[in-house]
């Protein structure tokens, strides 16, 4: 029977050192802490890494990132890529719709009466 590359599976978080320490504690054993001049390149390294299916990053990243490398992350589904706010940092809000549309591809907008 021909071997099958199982889908990866893992889950990576790269962020500042608060946040590492946070995912770290719960357990996650794929955390990178990331300073700020080397966060977009180190973003981009395990988005093409192929090892991953789901990434974590700070929000801060996502604003160091190419306007392309941020558009690649909003509609990549492997690895599914999710921004979360530092403690103490400013942060947006993906609405329910957005997230609805951009995972699963299904508008969740009502039609006009």
């Amino acid at each position: 029977m021909p071997e099958t590359k199982s889908a990866p599976s893992r889950t990576v978080v790269l962020g500042e050192r608060e946040l590492a320490i946070g995912f770290r504690l719960i357990g996650v054993p794929d955390v990178i802490e990331v300073a700020p001049e080397s966060a977009a390149r180190e973003f981009q390294r395990v988005m093409n890494a192929g090892e991953f299916a789901l990434v974590i990053a700070s929000q801060s990243i996502r604003g160091r990132l190419p306007e392309t490398v941020r558009h690649q992350a909003d509609n990549s589904l492997k690895p599914l890529v999710v921004f979360v706010p530092t403690p103490g940092g400013e942060y947006e809000v993906e609405s329910i719709e957005a997230l609805a549309k951009r995972i699963l591809g299904v508008s969740l907008q009502m039609p006009n009466s």
